[in-house]
């Protein structure tokens, strides 16, 4: 392929012998292609190469200085292939016409490619050949309406004076309950540019289902990212100047001090979007280059708090209730951070509330507001800690208490008193196994006899990736993943005929990941005599595994599969977020 693109190149008159064999030894000794080299050191324009491999794949080409370049308005073509996609694919829609899809590419000879572009789009393709700058440039110009912070951006501030802009539009950006509304447009006035900055961040994390927004200042740029069912995303990034003003205008809605640039601030406010109420949790740290911020965003109107909807298979679903509606005991759920737990906890505490109980959280913080529960946030810095706060629990007549999390063995103290003393508590522990639990909390102190007698449940969770419904892909995975799935699920051999496997394809409606969406896979065990009588005598973790099999239940691996087999998420996802062991 590469002689008769050079062939082309000389007939073209864009090369000559000389020039071809100085590339050729450039492209051995610098590893890259003969193309790169020619354009690397100036013999040959990137447009020519362009035009002569039009040539040669018989490709129509396109490009600005033809007009062909220019997507057509008014046919929605975004919608059929997202920015994110076109972006790492290097395509760009052109025009669709009688169910083909014209799009430029940079390398039309990529069949993979363009099955995937008619899969996702549901047309054929027709491809045109472009150059990588040219298509940067027209993918820019083409999205430019998509991106909101880069409308923004293009504007020029009215007014660098950040504080006094902020603090006079607070009122008219209020809703009537008293929350930021989003939905309201900015009213000019001073500081409002960046007013509309922040407003266009938020507005666009949540339009993208984000769960936090990360704004990081460096030495020569600035990073903004979007948290995505757990992967960080880049975003078009607000210029260096506008950095220390938007972090005042979030510092100002949190009620943090605007002047404090060397010590941690955390803070929170909250938003209306789409009608919907939205808190937002605020931390801003200092670094070596400036203070970098942190938002979480709780969407209440998307978390699942469901028990039905997070994940449980029906087994586990049946053991965790059980164990939860016990008049008294210890109920431990782990996993590393985000991994859920919170979310599961709320989720089950709405399920088994009833009037008749007393019910009081204990958080840090809190997270979700539930109704008809008694919450309270830890103040570390007046002395309201997990343990101080959960002795005065006790004085509070509750029936269930739930810990936010056990860091130390005052707390762990606390929570085994409470549950000897007849209440049910249930927390959470960093540990990656749910039996890890067990030696972590006697590495606390807690005394062997106690924590066995105490001990209801424990369970651990990791949150797996959902397939996008609308463009997962069926394939028949190898022989040996089916033997391994086989093996790990701890299935019976005769569900096989029933699997369907799915992996990941992208399109449109996910932005291009293939995934929509998470759910927990769980590993839950009961507490039965064999496992009393192990943590009793031991803290060794292979015997505790062994008591722990004989519940009858599985792991988070087996948990895994049992959703990969259902094409609920991928075998990618499951083997990324377990181990064989776990």
């Amino acid at each position: 392929m590469a002689k008769k693109l050079t062939e082309i190149l000389m007939e073209q008159g864009k090369l000559n012998e000389e020039a071809l064999s100085k590339a050729t030894l450039h492209s051995q000794q610098s590893g890259i292609s003969l193309q790169d080299s020619l354009m690397a050191l100036g013999l040959v324009r990137e447009e020519d190469i362009t035009i002569a491999i039009s040539k040669q794949l018989s490709v129509p080409y396109a490009s600005r200085e033809n007009n062909i370049l220019i997507p057509e308005k008014d046919q929605n073509l975004s919608d059929y292939i997202n920015e994110r996609y076109a972006r790492e694919n290097l395509v760009l829609p052109l025009f669709e016409e009688d169910g083909s899809l014209a799009v430029a590419m940079n390398d039309p000879s990529n069949v993979f490619l363009i099955d995937n572009l008619k899969m996702m789009t549901g047309l054929e393709i027709q491809p045109f050949i472009a150059s990588k700058s040219q298509i940067f440039s027209a993918l820019d110009n083409f999205y430019a309406n998509k991106d909101m912070l880069k409308e923004v951006i293009a504007e020029d501030p009215e007014d660098n004076q950040i504080v006094e802009g902020v603090q006079e539009s607070l009122a008219e950006l209020a809703s009537p309950e008293g929350k930021l509304d989003l939905d309201k447009e900015t009213s000019g006035g001073a500081g409002t540019h960046y007013i509309k900055m922040v407003n266009v961040i938020l507005r666009q994390a949540m339009s993208e289902r984000a769960s936090d927004i990360h704004l990081e200042l460096f030495d020569e740029r600035v990073s903004l990212r979007f948290r995505i069912d757990g992967s960080l995303y880049e975003r078009t990034s607000p210029p260096k100047e506008a950095v220390s003003a938007i972090i005042s205008r979030i510092k100002i809605l949190s009620k943090l001090d605007i002047a404090e640039k060397r010590l941690p601030q955390d803070g929170s406010f909250a938003v209306k979007f789409h009608n919907r109420t939205i808190e937002l949790r605020v931390s801003v740290c200092p670094t070596v280059f400036g203070e970098k911020l942190v938002l979480r965003i709780l969407d209440k109107g998307t978390g699942e708090v469901n028990v039905d909807k997070l994940g449980f298979e029906p087994r586990q679903k049946k053991d965790f209730l059980e164990a939860a509606a016990l008049p008294h005991g210890l109920i431990f759920l782990t996993g590393p951070t985000g991994s859920g737990k919170t979310t599961t906890l709320n989720a089950v505490l709405t399920t088994i509330k009833t009037p008749e109980l007393n019910y009081m959280t204990l958080e840090d913080p809190v997270e979700y507001k539930l109704a008809g529960i008694s919450q309270v946030q830890v103040k570390p810095q007046i002395g309201l800690t997990f343990a101080a706060g959960l002795r005065s629990f006790l004085r509070q007549d509750p029936d269930v208490i739930l810990v936010g999390e056990v860091r130390d063995s005052e707390t762990a103290e606390a929570c085994l008193k409470a549950a000897l003393t007849g209440h049910l508590v249930l927390s959470t522990l960093h540990t990656n196994e749910a039996i890890g639990a067990v030696p972590r909390l006697i590495d606390m102190g807690i005394e062997p006899f106690l924590l066995a007698s105490s001990l209801a449940l424990v369970a651990a969770q990791r949150l797996v990736r959902v397939l996008c419904p609308y463009c997962k892909v069926p394939y028949i995975p190898t022989p040996e993943t089916i033997e391994q799935a086989l093996r790990e699920s701890q299935l019976p051999e005769r569900e096989k005929a029933t699997w369907t496997f799915f992996r990941a394809s992208g399109c449109p409606k996910c932005s291009g990941t293939g995934y929509q969406g998470r759910k927990a896979i769980y590993e839950v065990f009961r507490v039965n005599e064999a496992m009393r009588n192990t943590i009793y005598k031991t803290r060794d973790l292979i015997e505790l595994r062994k008591a722990s099999i004989s519940t009858g239940a599985w792991n988070l691996r087996a948990s895994g599969w049992r959703k990969a087999v259902r094409g609920i998420t991928s075998v990618e996802e499951v083997l990324s977020v377990t181990t064989a062991d776990e």
